[in-house]
């Protein structure tokens, strides 16, 4: 029988060699999808190595925050993982024992929020005696976190600290600007600041993390050496501390995001010898049935890096900018689409219109036939990347749970993009984007 130190140490060695099961040279990736007491669970075993990954994640991301305390659930996911307080006679453990304890059974525990979702993430091995501890610590860290009084009281200046610091970069600012301009007053487009921060106290923690982060909300995805009677058991044993609820209230409904119905510009002084540059709209939802020729085609436009139309203009032909981009940001609303580059402050203007021509030409044509091959092969070429590791497939599979996709997503994930046409980009793009009517940012350019 392995001591857990060598278990520990075996752990450590798996992690850092890179070590993983390619679930991709399977005909088929198996997902397995069942409802455990209000609870959604995927799971895809992966017996290759003797790990285990699991997320689980809740609808508690930023969007969900109170107005006027924007940042609260980034803040209670962070202070969340510092510590647990003492329960059922086991005694509690501040950030530093808790750390001690995850290093002892080379296991981890993570928390962490985006705008849609709060998520918990663990990894351990699956021997026997390392398993069994490594879930009742993190039964315990998900259920009972003990956010200390203290130590927000000596967190909060730091953070304070570091974004009057980030305020400082043009790149924070033109991030900022470009946000409330896309999005409006929609929860997608707030960020934290010393404003909302002086108002989340460890109370309001407590509040959202009681309210949020119960079973019936929950959604379980594992991928590693476990079956499903396993897995059964392990996301009981997960979930077992918390509330348990027979039924879960609906969240409230939280808006879609507005369309622009203009365009805007604003340009905003900072000595700085790189102008930064942004353009862009509201973009789509990860539900839109477009999803295919939308990620093709800005793979065309500018999200294909130094193949793609944009770098060919405006780096390539006019070396305007070092690196230019497009990119969509899809969730459970329509998150933004935007260009983005840096450049010299006195080419700003040109590098804009670049930027534009190319986007309303993209929009109006769509791609060339080589184009389209191109991304193609670049894209079912990549796939076998996208799925490399455990860590990776669960990410996959976390996607696919948490937006509702068929469980077959993935072996059809090639099909879905050889089938894109050049006018199928070229329809969406022209519903999707307003070349006209879009916002735009430039932080330190000349006078």
């Amino acid at each position: 029988m392995k001591t857990i130190k060598k278990i520990a140490a075996c752990a450590v060695f798996i992690c850092a060699g890179g070590l993983f099961y390619v679930q991709a040279a399977q005909a088929a990736i198996p997902i397995q999808h069942w409802t455990q007491g209000g609870t959604q669970v995927y799971l895809v075993p992966s017996p290759g190595i003797p790990m285990l990954d699991v997320q689980i994640d809740f609808d508690a991301g930023s969007r969900r925050d109170p107005v006027g305390q924007t940042g609260l659930a980034s803040l209670t996911a962070a202070t969340a993982g510092r510590g647990i307080r003492a329960s059922a006679g086991q005694p509690a453990l501040d950030e530093n024992a808790l750390g001690e304890a995850w290093a002892d059974l080379g296991a981890s525990f993570s928390s962490s929020a985006s705008a849609d979702r709060m998520g918990f993430a663990l990894r351990t091995l699956t021997y026997p005696d390392l398993l069994d501890k490594a879930v009742a610590l993190a039964a315990r860290q998900l259920a009972e976190p003990a956010f200390p009084e203290a130590l927000w009281e000596r967190e909060r200046p730091r953070i304070l600290a570091s974004l009057k610091e980030a305020n400082t970069r043009p790149a924070t600012i033109s991030g900022r600007a470009f946000s409330t301009a896309v999005y409006g007053d929609h929860p997608y487009g707030r960020e934290l600041t010393p404003e909302t921060l002086a108002r989340i106290g460890v109370a309001d923690m407590r509040k959202l993390y009681a309210s949020s982060i119960l079973p019936c909300y929950a959604t379980v995805s594992l991928v590693g050496a476990v079956e499903r009677a396993q897995a059964e058991q392990l996301v009981s044993r997960l979930l077992q501390r918390l509330p348990q609820t027979a039924q879960c209230p609906a969240l409230p409904a939280v808006p879609e995001v507005a369309p622009l119905q203009k365009a805007s510009e604003q340009h905003i002084a900072f000595a700085a010898a790189q102008a930064q540059v942004l353009l862009g709209q509201p973009g789509y939802a990860r539900s839109d049935p477009d999803f295919f020729p939308l990620l093709v085609g800005n793979h065309i436009l500018g999200g294909g890096g130094f193949g793609s139309r944009l770098t060919t203009e405006v780096r390539e032909k006019r070396g305007l900018s070092y690196s230019v981009y497009s990119a969509f940001a899809p969730g459970r609303h329509a998150g933004a689409f935007t260009i983005g580059l840096q450049t010299r402050p006195d080419q700003a203007v040109q590098a804009l219109q670049v930027a534009r021509d190319v986007l309303a030409r993209f929009v109006a044509e769509g791609p060339t036939a080589a184009e389209l091959q191109a991304a193609k092969d670049n894209l079912e070429g990549g796939f076998a990347l996208r799925l490399d590791s455990n860590r990776k497939l669960l990410d996959n599979v976390a996607n696919i749970a948490w937006n509702h996709l068929p469980l077959d997503y993935l072996d059809h994930w090639t099909e879905q993009i050889e089938r894109v046409t050049q006018a199928d980009i070229k329809a969406a793009f022209a519903r999707v984007l307003q070349p006209e009517k879009m916002a735009t940012v430039v932080v330190g350019e000349n006078p």
